[in-house]
């Protein structure tokens, strides 16, 4: 009689681009910010070390976080419901001045949620040498597929910035020169 052991696959997580400063690349000529198409493993190359199985889709045209709408988080909250039973967790690429208002709305939105659904962006956009946003994606795609006992450890909407995890509806952004730029009166870590 011979013994099976079974092992659930590596965790799966579906990475969506929204745009925001994460995704933008300096123009050489004008010193301009344009966004760029988001080559993750280019971009960030320990990304390819990761027991994860990461998948991303972007927004046809990436927008900036000024341009937040509620359009916009029905489209999120419907990208999540659609691809929920395919992957383990969600992480967000999201311009962080209006990040706040998006994590909240998809809180409500998102009813019985068992899973995470990590918001993350950056001060500096990716391509520079000293960007948070690297740390910041790194971060909350770990998050994302954290499991204990093939469960997520984390089953709510969280923005991760700067070494911090907050709950989604219960932060703010208060500051706009620094990579600590958020708050929260309830700090997950």
């Amino acid at each position: 009689m011979g013994f099976f052991l079974w092992q659930k696959s590596k965790p799966s997580i579906l990475l969506i681009y929204t745009g925001g400063t994460i995704g933008m690349m300096q123009d050489v000529r004008t010193g301009e910010l344009k966004p760029f198409n988001l080559k993750l493993t280019k971009q960030i190359p320990e990304l390819e070390k990761f027991d994860i199985e990461l998948s991303s889709i972007s927004f046809k045209h990436p927008i900036d976080s000024s341009n937040m709408h509620p359009r916009v988080w029905v489209e999120l909250a419907t990208i999540i419901k659609d691809n929920y039973a395919k992957y383990d967790g969600f992480v967000i690429l999201h311009g962080s001045d209006t990040m706040s208002f998006t994590a909240s709305a998809l809180s409500f939105m998102l009813e019985n949620l068992s899973k995470p659904v990590i918001l993350t962006g950056s001060q500096l956009p990716i391509g520079i040498i000293r960007t948070d946003g690297k740390e910041n994606l790194i971060t909350a795609i770990e998050i994302a597929a954290a499991q204990k006992n093939n469960k997520p450890i984390v089953t709510e909407v969280c923005i991760y910035f700067e070494y911090k995890l907050h709950r989604g509806n219960r932060t703010y952004k208060y500051n706009s020169a620094h990579f600590d730029a958020f708050k929260s009166l309830i700090i997950l870590h």
